[in-house]
């Protein structure tokens, strides 16, 4: 619009039903815009909330020795896109009552879960007996 008058410039803002905003305070003569100053407010908050990171959470997926194909294949697409979130899976084979003696199935179980992921992440800690469980902990490649 150029170089107006102050009064001038808030009479068309008030006819707008817009708000006039001093852009550029310092300089000569100061710019002013005419916008919703609401609106503005708004998406400048948007902009700078865009910046955030994710925040890393770790997700667990519990199975046991006698649990199906089926079954774990569901827990291993859950952990893909956890993965894919860029979150760390804890993988938990748990035993009960007698299973203690064939630890050997719980083993093949979390070895075939840490072959069908490794695509989508790296091991972070090995496959290491805890008590009643074997846990390894993958991380997002």
């Amino acid at each position: 619009m150029g170089i107006i008058n102050t009064d001038e410039a808030l009479a068309k803002a008030r006819e707008a039903d817009l708000d006039l905003v001093e852009v550029a305070p310092n300089e000569r003569p100061p710019v002013c815009r005419i916008m919703d100053y609401g609106k503005f407010k708004y998406q400048q908050k948007k902009r700078q909330g865009k910046g955030h990171t994710h925040q890393s959470k770790i997700k667990e997926i519990r199975v046991r020795p006698k649990t199906g194909e089926h079954d774990i294949a569901f827990k291993l697409n859950q952990a893909r896109t956890f993965l894919q979130h860029k979150d760390k899976v804890v993988v938990s084979v748990i035993f009960r009552g007698r299973e203690m003696a064939h630890v050997e199935e719980g083993r093949k179980v979390i070895d075939h879960i840490i072959k069908e992921l490794e695509d989508e992440g790296k091991l972070e800690s090995p496959p290491s007996h805890q008590g009643k469980r074997i846990v390894c902990i993958l991380a997002p490649k």
